[in-house]
């Protein structure tokens, strides 16, 4: 079942790279008491994810946040190295880099998709969130093969 508008975010655990290492973080800890942009991507260092989605977070992050957002979350069935790596690459310091690595939120969340055509194994798809105190209050999941509703300047735009 896909999460909706409405709906509490399940728990999960997550990774995030700290001090040179892969930390845990569940989503208790990012999305507890805070309004949360979370943004998720098929994979780190693809083309559109890399030329076009996370540098539109990075461009458009002030706005955003001036917006009331405490955070914003980028994530990805990633491991937490791979996810760091990205982030510095693309010199998101202003976001979180989150690695979901086996999939765990990715699937409680019903977004999962299989990307095994093309290599990728299960994935997620490409989509984004606003999350208020754990609780989803607007989700934007992209058609496949598209990229309109998730982009930054589109949740920009709906907060």
């Amino acid at each position: 079942m896909t999460i909706k508008e409405g709906d509490q975010l399940p728990h999960a655990t997550m990774y995030t790279m700290k001090e040179g290492k892969p930390t845990p973080v569940t989503t208790e800890e990012l999305f507890g008491g805070k309004k949360v942009v979370l943004f998720a991507v098929p994979g780190a260092f693809t083309p559109t994810c890399s030329q076009a989605h996370l540098p539109g977070y990075v461009v458009n992050a002030d706005a955003i946040k001036a917006k009331g957002v405490d955070s914003i979350v980028c994530l990805s069935v990633n491991d937490a190295f791979v996810m760091g790596s990205w982030g510095e690459d693309k010199n998101a310091e202003q976001l979180l880099m989150v690695g979901d690595g086996n999939g765990e939120f990715t699937a409680a969340v019903g977004l999962e998709m299989d990307g095994s055509g093309f290599g990728l194994g299960k994935r997620s798809q490409r989509y984004a969130m606003v999350v208020e105190n754990g609780k989803v209050t607007r989700l934007s999941v992209e058609a496949p093969g598209k990229f309109e509703v998730s982009k930054a300047e589109a949740i920009l735009q709906a907060l």
